[in-house]
């Protein structure tokens, strides 16, 4: 005697796709992947077909040098076999979404291309973004403390100074201090990611002379965050010390010590946080510069290369890389915040 009202309620509680998908986008969560998925495919066709318009080729150049050389005794028909058969390129393929091979590196792919050089200038650029954060959280909160202290005038002054000044200019000025002017630093012998001769590995002396050969750049990223972190830290210290909980804290008679670690430090260095997730995805594209001046074997040397020698699909590789990077990096540093201070998540859901 109960089967018709629960049979009608059944079909009244069908499933409902729209109700569905519409509570998925509603989350802040599903709702950040989601649009990270559709900028990465967007860019991502976006880029392919630009790159594929762009004129010219190594072919191409190669072409015109054969008919120009030759006086006009090679036809451009003969100029473009010869041409095409010194590189891997098939002028005639279809386009596809696919990076497929470098024009010039005989055939090989443009992931093992990028996977050669990526791991160095993620070193490189990950060890001098580490440790300018690092050190200017710690410098900063010192500076926001002693305000308008020497200390705090010192720190300021020179984090605005180094900030201010692009990485490639402090590389030529310490080149020329440290190894022409005072001879301090031999620059020539280390240039590259490591000595030719080594056999790469995890022993001692290989680790040893990537060091040897990493410390200019790690340095120079060092020194051009640094500004950035102590200047971010000292601002949102000051803003935190103004906060109501903090003038509660000391009205309950905690220490400074708690007062600057779990109060005043946890909640400034929030943002910082992630305002380093961010400064990760830029890792990628951010160091063409400061490895071409020391020569180093990174994605930006390569990048910079590529460009000169117009090996398209290889461009193509590193800037969807970066592309991507950017954009889970942005994704990260969302979900990162909303992790360490709840009342995001708990606004960003009420509010969709």
């Amino acid at each position: 005697m109960t089967a018709v009202p629960v049979a009608s309620k059944q079909v009244g509680v069908g499933w409902n796709p729209r109700r569905y998908f519409g509570g998925m986008w509603r989350h802040p969560i599903a709702r950040a992947v989601l649009k990270a998925a559709l900028t990465i495919w967007v860019t991502t066709t976006i880029t392919f077909f630009l790159i594929r318009l762009m004129p010219g080729s190594p072919v191409e150049l190669k072409i015109d040098e054969l008919v120009q050389s030759s006086s006009g005794s090679i036809s451009y028909e003969d100029a473009r076999a010869i041409a095409s058969s010194l590189f891997a390129i098939d002028l005639n393929a279809p386009l596809h979404l696919d990076v497929g091979k470098s024009f010039l590196s005989s055939g090989t792919s443009v992931t093992s291309i990028i996977l050669a050089v990526l791991p160095w200038t993620l070193f490189s650029v990950g060890t001098g973004l580490l440790l300018s954060f690092i050190v200017g959280i710690g410098l900063g909160l010192m500076a926001a403390y002693r305000r308008n202290s020497l200390l705090d005038r010192v720190v300021s002054t020179g984090g605005s100074l180094v900030s201010s000044v692009p990485n490639y200019l402090i590389a030529i000025m310490l080149i020329l201090f440290l190894g022409v002017q005072a001879r301090l630093v031999n620059f020539t012998a280390m240039r590259g990611a490591y000595s030719g001769g080594m056999q790469p590995g995890l022993y001692p002396a290989f680790i040893g002379d990537i060091l040897f050969h990493a410390a200019m750049p790690i340095t120079i990223y060092f020194l051009t965050q640094l500004g950035l972190w102590i200047l971010s830290m000292r601002s949102a210290t000051l803003s935190a010390l103004e906060e109501d909980y903090v003038t509660a804290a000391r009205a309950r008679g905690l220490s400074d010590g708690r007062i600057r670690t779990a109060y005043v430090g946890r909640n400034a260095v929030l943002p910082l946080v992630a305002q380093l997730a961010i400064s990760v995805g830029f890792i990628v594209g951010g160091a063409a510069i400061i490895e071409q001046i020391f020569a180093y074997q990174g994605v930006g040397l390569r990048l910079l290369d590529s460009v000169r020698q117009r090996d398209y699909p290889v461009i193509q590789g590193i800037v969807l890389l970066t592309t991507i990077s950017v954009v889970v990096a942005n994704l990260a540093a969302d979900l990162l915040y909303s992790k360490l201070d709840p009342r995001i998540g708990r606004a960003g859901g009420a509010a969709g």
